[in-house]
C-alpha cells in the first residue's frame, strides 16, 4: 500500500483541510495572516472561514440571479407567443 509523505497533524475532515496540509508540508506555503490581505483577496479568499463564506454566497447569488433571469425570459417568451396567436 502506497505512503503519503505528508504527515497529518490535523484530522483530515475536508478535501481542503488536505490540501492546506500538502501546500504547508511539501511546498512550505503558509497561509497569510488576515493583516497581510489586502483589497479583494481581504473578503474573498480560502483562507479564512469568512472569506470561504463570502465565496460561497456570490456563488449561491450568481445561480439565483441566473434562474431568475431565465425564468423571466421563458416566461416573457410564453407571454409573446400566446398574445401573437391570438392576435
Amino acid at each position: 500500500m502506497p505512503t503519503s509523505p505528508v504527515k497529518t497533524r490535523i484530522p483530515l475532515t475536508s478535501f481542503g483541510h488536505l490540501i492546506t496540509e500538502v501546500k504547508k508540508q511539501l511546498f512550505g506555503i503558509e497561509t497569510p495572516a488576515s493583516v497581510q490581505l489586502t483589497g479583494f483577496r481581504k473578503y474573498f479568499n480560502s483562507y479564512t472561514l469568512q472569506g470561504r463564506r463570502n465565496c460561497v454566497l456570490v456563488t449561491y447569488g450568481v445561480f439565483a440571479v441566473t434562474a431568475a433571469a431565465y425564468f423571466l425570459q421563458r416566461q416573457n417568451k410564453k407571454e409573446n407567443q400566446t398574445s401573437n396567436s391570438s392576435a
